[in-house]
């Protein structure tokens, strides 16, 4: 939309919506399917994984989860893009799954290391589940900045 900034080295996914005048600093990573809230802006080398959204003003300093929103000045999560992923086919098993991934990293109180390997338990035991567990676990695990929290 109008007024947005996108700085050197930035990564881009595919269907992705940048609100007027979002900011992205250099070596930014959006993955396929975000969507930035207007004025949202991003600090350097930080990623934002698929389906992700941030609300109005959000201020993302650390990497934002796949699926995860995030809102305010500095971002913390504020649930999942449940809207979208309904607007985009998900399924309402798919939807509860990542809802359950996103509580185990988020409400359960778990030290991350151990939230990490509650999302490896739950993977095991839910085939259906599996993929979007794996895809939050790995990009936890791939973050050098951290994850919001």
């Amino acid at each position: 939309m109008a007024y947005v900034h996108i700085a050197h080295d930035c990564q881009l996914g595919n269907n992705i919506i940048l609100a007027n005048n979002a900011t992205l600093a250099g070596h930014v990573h959006l993955e396929d399917w975000v969507f930035l809230g207007g004025f949202t802006s991003v600090h350097q080398f930080c990623r934002i994984g698929e389906h992700a959204m941030t609300a109005f003003t959000a201020a993302v300093s650390q990497d934002i989860p796949p699926f995860v929103t995030a809102a305010g000045n500095r971002a913390v999560p504020a649930g999942i893009n449940s809207e979208g992923l309904k607007r985009r086919g998900f399924s309402s098993e798919q939807i509860m799954a990542i809802k359950r991934g996103y509580k185990t990293i988020y409400r359960s109180g778990l030290p991350l290391e151990e939230a990490k390997a509650a999302l490896l338990a739950e993977e095991n035991k839910s085939p259906e589940a599996a993929l979007y567990l794996r895809q939050l676990r790995e990009f936890i695990a791939a973050s050098p900045r951290g994850i919001i929290r």
